[in-house]
């Protein structure tokens, strides 16, 4: 991978840690998540006259990632509601990486060497620790969160392959990026009006502004991540996303001051031994 590609990256997984910090707390999830889709809705909409439309082969491919986000969307929703997010989202974003690896070689035909694969598993073991919040064995975890979890999984490996590959066949990951985001935004409303009603858009009306800023930072922080899975292997960009876990406590220890306790120190190392290694392949 590019040096410029791997910075990249990580500068999306730092800007994906960002928006999660700043939403606001308290909101509820369902109408946090459809906000920060319609924000960047209305970015990918003010960008498309730059981009142009991707070329007629991406668009199947469009369709399938919009429908898989929403699935993402809707058990990531469901994890929140039924686990602590402070366990069950570095669950769901620990195992999504293996995942990707172990099945990029059968869907894209894209073989990583055995150092990049080790370094892959070390930065999915150290996420997954930053689950153990001041040492909290998972085991307290609701069987019924876990399962949200490892679904949520499922989907961040589905469209991240789907995405690869349509974001290849675009001519422009650009233009990829734009009409994803614009039918997301869309999908993601209906789905909480047909779920929560009405009630829910009264609840967003009243938080647009950190929805359009979130959903800038979540529309940057994404198509900087398709446009590098044009010029390097997905697995490998997927595994690089999943350090916006690692940026995330480092926020949360140094602006939020929450306690650094050894779990945290321990995950962080294993991380950055990933990195490396994944840098070495």
């Amino acid at each position: 991978m590019d040096s410029f590609v791997f910075a990249a990256v990580l500068f999306a997984a730092a800007c994906h840690a960002g928006w999660n910090a700043a939403i606001k707390r308290g909101l509820d999830p369902l109408a946090t998540t459809v906000l920060i889709s319609l924000g960047a809705a209305v970015v990918a909409l003010a960008l498309a006259p730059f981009t142009g439309l991707p070329a007629p082969a991406a668009w199947p491919w469009v369709i399938a990632s919009v429908i898989i986000h929403l699935g993402y969307f809707a058990f990531l929703i469901e994890s929140y509601r039924t686990g602590d997010m402070g366990q069950v989202y570095p669950l769901a974003r620990g195992s999504a990486p293996l995942l990707t690896a172990s099945l990029s070689p059968l869907i894209v035909g894209e073989v990583i060497g055995a150092v990049a694969f080790l370094g892959i598993a070390i930065l999915a073991a150290g996420v997954i620790l930053l689950s153990l919040r001041g040492g909290r064995a998972l085991a307290r975890i609701d069987a019924r969160a876990v399962s949200f979890a490892l679904l949520t999984a499922l989907t961040i490996c589905a469209y991240s392959l789907v995405d690869g590959i349509g974001a290849r066949l675009a001519g422009s990951a650009h233009a990829y990026s734009v009409a994803l985001f614009a039918g997301i935004g869309p999908v993601m409303l209906i789905y909480a009006l047909v779920r929560a009603g009405r009630d829910v858009v009264t609840v967003m009306r009243r938080h647009w502004t950190t929805g359009l800023a979130g959903g800038a930072l979540q529309f940057g922080s994404y198509a900087i991540a398709i446009w590098a899975m044009t010029l390097a292997p997905i697995a490998i960009v997927a595994a690089l996303r999943e350090t916006s876990v690692l940026f995330g406590a480092v926020i949360a220890t140094v602006f939020l001051r929450e306690p650094l306790r050894p779990p945290r120190i321990v995950a962080a190392l294993m991380i950055v031994t990933g990195l490396a290694l994944i840098r070495l392949y």
